[in-house]
């Protein structure tokens, strides 16, 4: 079949006899023969591998890793294309979701971000799974089964130096490996709830739980916290909401440029709140509340001049958007990692009065199909509309 443009979650959109067939491992513009994966022939769509490449793409590079691939290694997307056709077609998927679910005509560019060019080397957090013979490994794509692995492209080099790989597990078990991504410590298997890592992000240090959130490649909470620091452009004297704040990684590298205002951060994770305590103990004005973002919440923790918001992949949702734009802000960092949620809560947030004033894109996942957005939100009076 003759492969057609990229689509959100790492494939491709094919036709065959009038149906759609989302097909992995190939590129727009090729042609290629599938192996249907999923579905009926009564299903709406199938699911496919592309297993044999009869006209390719330029784009097209043998995949480095030799555990990607149909049928292998779920975890990357696009080892079959190269870095910069990869965060083109980041770009796609992310124009595309604007476009459907927010009505804005953009172009985005996904940036690349300091690293090894190859796209190598950076993912400093990793759960293998367990195959029935205690190898460690990942799973197949949509697949309870495991890929045993004895090194994985993207992983930071100390993961793969840890031994997890070369050591025996109960069948079954999950193995979860901890490296500070721009820091110093010991690298942590296993972690118990009470373990910490200690990142630094341009000369600030952060104790961060080892099994809790933390961007996971080495550049990203530098990229991010300026992307962050850009888009809100904060005055000294102003308050700023952190929601979903983590260990407390915008709040404390935003605080200095409020001072003397007032940072509050507000975080439900238990583990998370005890270390952004600490991480803030020394931040004049600063304030985490161990909550759950909705819009009681931030009724009691509002008003503010400024909000960043860093929500889980499902996105914020309306009664938080409705919730952030009741306290009126100046300005809004929504920062986020699935393009079709911060699409759906940007046409949210119009509806609210908040219209888009900037968007940075950053490949911080090379070769699967995720990216991290930040978006700029204002009230559209400030753009004069």
């Amino acid at each position: 079949m003759e492969v057609g443009p990229v689509a959100h979650g790492g494939f491709c959109v094919a036709r065959h006899e009038g149906r759609v067939v989302f097909v992995r491992h190939a590129l727009p513009g090729e042609r290629v023969r599938v192996r249907v994966t999923e579905g009926r022939p009564s299903d709406r769509f199938l699911r496919a591998d592309a297993v044999e490449v009869l006209t390719a793409s330029p784009d097209r590079v043998v995949p480095p890793c030799p555990y990607a691939g149909p049928g292998r290694c779920g975890g990357c997307d696009w080892q079959h294309a190269t870095p910069a056709a990869q965060r083109a077609l980041k770009g796609a998927v992310l124009a595309e979701q604007l476009r459907r679910l927010a009505g804005l005509d953009l172009e985005p560019v996904v940036e690349a971000v300091p690293g090894a060019g190859d796209g190598s080397g950076w993912r400093t957090r990793v759960r293998f799974a367990v195959d029935p013979a205690g190898r460690a490994g990942f799973r197949r794509h949509r697949s309870h089964d495991v890929e045993p692995v004895d090194a994985c492209l993207i992983a930071a080099p100390a993961v793969n130096a840890s031994g997890v790989l070369t050591a025996a597990w109960p069948p079954g078990a999950e193995v979860a490996v901890t490296v500070p991504a721009a820091g110093t410590g010991d690298v942590v298997v296993s972690p118990a709830a009470d373990q910490r890592v200690l990142e630094s992000v341009d000369g600030r240090e952060f104790s961060v739980p080892a099994d809790g959130f933390w961007q996971v490649h080495p550049a990203a909470a530098s990229v991010l916290t300026a992307a962050v620091a850009e888009a809100l452009a904060p005055r000294p004297g102003e308050t700023m909401l952190d929601l979903y704040a983590g260990s407390g990684l915008f709040a404390g590298m935003l605080a200095p440029a409020v001072a003397p205002g007032s940072v509050v951060a507000v975080e439900s994770d238990a583990a998370a709140v005890a270390a952004a305590r600490d991480n803030l103990a020394d931040v004049p004005g600063a304030r985490v509340v161990e909550a759950g973002v909705d819009a009681a919440v931030l009724a009691e923790v509002g008003p503010a001049d400024l909000v960043v918001l860093d929500p889980p992949r499902t996105g914020a949702g309306r009664e938080v958007v409705d919730g952030v734009a009741a306290l009126a802000p100046r300005r809004i960092a929504y920062v986020a990692c699935d393009p079709a949620a911060l699409a759906r809560d940007l046409a949210y947030f119009a509806e609210r009065g908040y219209v888009l004033a900037g968007l940075q894109a950053f490949d911080l996942f090379p070769h699967t199909h995720h990216l991290e957005a930040v978006a700029t939100l204002e009230p559209a009076e400030a753009q004069g509309t």
